[in-house]
Parts: C-alpha cells; structure tokens; sequence
C-alpha cells in the first residue's frame, strides 16, 4: 500500500504543470500570450498583473513557478520590480520577455537578477522553451540578446560600443547638469532607469564621475560643444 501510494505521488510531481504570473500593460497581448502558453498542457496562467505593484501583490499571493515579466510597466521599470521581488528575498525565477533588445535594457534587467530575456517577437516556440527552461533555473535568451551580450563580454575596456539612442539621450541632458530626476521627468521613464543608463554611459567611457562621463563622451565625438 505504501509503496502504492509512494509511486502515485511521484506520478503526479512529474506530471505538474508549470503555474506562471504574466505581468504586462498589455491586454491584447497578454491574452494572446495566454493562448499561447496555455496551448502547451505543461504550462497554466494562474494570474496577470498590468502594474509593478500588483506584480508584487500577485507574486505573493499566487507563488507562481515563473513571473514573465515586461522590461516597462506603468508604475515601475521591470529593474525595479525585480529588485523589489529579489529584495524580499522570494526565490521565483524570473524571464523578461521585452519588445526592446537594447543593451541597456538587457543589461538593466540581467542585473537586477532576471534569469533569462526574450524578445515578444520571437516565435511561439521560443517563448515556451524560455518558459520552460525558467522554471528549471536555466536561462534563456534570444539570439540578437546573446549576440549583444557577447559582443559586450569581448569588447575591451572603456570600449564597450557606441551609446544606444536612449543613452544618447540621457547623456545630452547630463551635459545639461541634470539630474537623474529631471532626466527621469524630461524622457518620461524611472529614475532607477536613468541610473542604468547612466552606469552603461560611464562603463563605457572607463569614467568615474558624471562629470568625467561628459568629458569623456566629448572627446569621443559622442556630443558636441
């Protein structure tokens, strides 16, 4: 009997399916990311969220196997949020599915401590293999993210590429002498966002200060006087 019972509980463990939080501001595209998923019977949808603070609110409350989580949402920037979930220590692994395949986007989310990053645009299989490998604590990305990751791995110091249009802009209205706040304000995006790009700006320019990175990005012919 014991042995019996031992042997359908081991059934049913493997037969589990994957419970995932989609976290979008997207209607549309969560139920069609729904339909999606949910057509592979080894994944079920047991929540969304279209705001950073009913992420947190779910993710508590459901303890899904994955949260997918976009890089942008109303309230808060997807490093944020990760960095709010990681702060709570809550160990659900987490994959950025993003419309931007910017650096400073990937690179933002990857630090914050997201397990794997793929593009929306990528075929349906691809999204499912990504969720998959991120509930057993792989990660995954998309070919034109690993590609920007190992271009940056290889690139020498201070060498790190030519700003991302974002961080051109960022950089203009650091020359301006603002701050990370009004940066935030003048772009309409998180501070902590403008922080990212403003850490990518001075890794790339091998500077230490705001003031350094400016000087620096001059010389380089990244803005003109």
């Amino acid at each position: 009997m014991n042995k019996g019972s031992f042997g359908q509980t081991e059934c049913i463990e493997t037969q589990r399916s994957i419970s995932v939080l989609l976290a979008d501001d997207h209607p549309p595209f969560r139920i069609g990311m729904r339909t999606l998923l949910e057509q592979n019977t080894d994944i079920r949808i047991v929540g969304e969220a279209d705001t950073g603070a009913q992420t947190l609110q779910q993710l508590e409350q459901l303890q899904p196997d994955v949260l997918v989580l976009d890089c942008q949402l109303p309230d808060l920037d997807g490093p944020t949020v990760v960095h709010e979930i990681r702060r709570r220590q809550w160990r659900t692994p987490i994959l950025a599915l993003s419309a931007f395949d910017d650096i400073s986007y990937i690179r933002g989310m990857l630090v914050a401590g997201v397990l794997g990053y793929v593009l929306k645009n990528e075929a349906p299989g691809v999204i499912v293999a990504a969720v998959e490998a991120t509930a057993r604590g792989k990660s995954y990305f998309s070919a034109s993210v690993s590609q920007h990751l190992a271009q940056l791995a290889h690139a020498p110091d201070g060498t790190k590429g030519a700003p991302t249009e974002r961080e051109q802009q960022v950089l203009k209205l650091l020359a301006e002498g603002l701050t990370n706040a009004a940066i935030a304000q003048q772009l309409n995006i998180a501070e902590r966002t403008v922080a990212y790009h403003v850490e990518n700006l001075m890794m790339k320019l091998a500077s230490g200060n705001r003031t350094e990175t400016v000087v620096a990005a001059i010389r380089a012919g990244w803005l003109r006087v």
